[in-house]
């Protein structure tokens, strides 16, 4: 057989998650014997994914890896890493598979898929971080990243798209206002659970808006992403913000939600008024400081 007939064949078994021609097969009880471990991903509800307990289903996992629907963004990380893992320990050399992954992860082909039109952007940032950081130290980076998981579960549960997150700021985007508010109560909930050194609490301020920012290859740009950027700097910690825009598109769907007007300012830089509106509900903080803008009408 000639070299290139021969390596193609390889290339091809190595797609297809076969080995010497032989498609990877595991039966019903073998499965069921086989530990978690075996598997690259494991879902919250303890259903196993992409078997990688042999050379065989380790290449297979490879070639199945972006049709399985992973629950979160840190799910597919984690599932990615142990299969990395996998395949170094049979000695694959997956580099196909790793430039797929990275090519998917760039910003253009995140922004393919935000929501255009009319959407309803999310934007979240840490209330007092540069104390936190003072505080924290070399720990802060870690209690950062606790805050994002946190966020970015809570995202994707409620059918949103991480924008972009930088810094203490998360942004999200959702087609439908109704998720971005539930997305924003479950995440004040969640900040609960967390704190700094000496037990002081991460206090996070969220602004929401509705809007038809243009969609680029860098993410949301326009009017509409200014707007939310001011109405969340005007928030504080364990504060929920959003404007008339947003609360328009709001439907009926969201239970023990309580609203209420905190009047009209002139944001800076924005070229008219923004009515901002506090929305919060039950077991959450209600009573706040006055909105934090220079002016107001």
């Amino acid at each position: 057989m000639p070299n290139s007939i021969r390596v193609a064949r390889v290339a091809k078994c190595a797609e297809s998650g076969t080995v010497g021609g032989l498609m990877a097969t595991l039966d019903a009880k073998k499965r069921a014997s086989l530990p978690n471990s075996a598997f690259a991903y494991v879902d919250s509800k303890g259903n196993r994914r992409l078997p990688i307990h042999d050379e065989a289903h380790v290449r297979n996992a490879l070639s199945r890896f972006n049709q399985v629907k992973f629950e979160s963004r840190d799910a597919k990380e984690r599932s990615f890493r142990r299969l990395l893992k996998a395949a170094a320990e049979y000695g694959i050399a997956p580099v196909g598979f790793v430039t797929r992954q990275l090519r998917e992860a760039g910003r253009s082909d995140e922004t393919a898929e935000l929501p255009s039109g009319l959407v309803t952007l999310l934007l979240s940032d840490i209330e007092g971080s540069t104390g936190l950081v003072q505080e924290l130290g070399p720990g802060y980076p870690d209690l950062l990243d606790e805050v994002r998981r946190v966020i970015r579960e809570v995202v994707d549960t409620h059918q949103g798209y991480e924008v972009d997150a930088r810094a203490d700021e998360f942004f999200a985007a959702f087609a439908r206002a109704d998720d971005a508010i539930a997305a924003a109560l479950a995440i004040q909930r969640a900040m609960d659970g967390l704190s700094g050194s000496g037990g002081h609490r991460v206090r996070v301020r969220i602004g929401i808006h509705s809007g038809s920012p243009a969609v680029t290859d860098t993410g949301y740009v326009g009017l509409p992403v200014h707007v939310l950027a001011r109405v969340a700097s005007a928030g504080h910690g364990g504060q929920i913000l959003i404007t008339t825009a947003a609360r328009d598109e709001v439907g009926a769907g969201l239970g023990d939600l309580a609203v209420r007007s905190l009047g009209r300012f002139l944001l800076q830089g924005l070229p008219a008024e923004e009515e901002l509106i506090q929305v919060w509900a039950s077991g959450l903080e209600s009573d706040f400081p006055a909105p934090r803008v220079a002016d107001s009408g």
